[in-house]
């Protein structure tokens, strides 16, 4: 299963719907305009990471709704 997640194609399908989506800056203040070049230098680094586990996410930025602030 880590495989068809780890497939090229799927890694750049996720990128690009997380710009296409105009996502946000994480918690490391990159930009998702970054992206395409994170990946195009350290793709199979983290794809090896991912498939060791020793790839270790950073927190995300959470957005509380509107109708919960109130």
């Amino acid at each position: 299963m880590i495989e068809q997640i780890l497939t090229g194609k799927n890694l750049l399908r996720a990128m690009y719907q997380v710009q296409k989506n105009k996502g946000s800056a994480g918690v490391d203040h990159m930009p998702v305009t970054k992206l395409s070049e994170l990946m195009s230098i350290n793709r199979e680094e983290l794809k090896e990471k991912v498939r060791s586990g020793n790839y270790l996410p950073q927190a995300i930025l959470g957005v509380v709704p509107n109708e919960v602030r109130s």
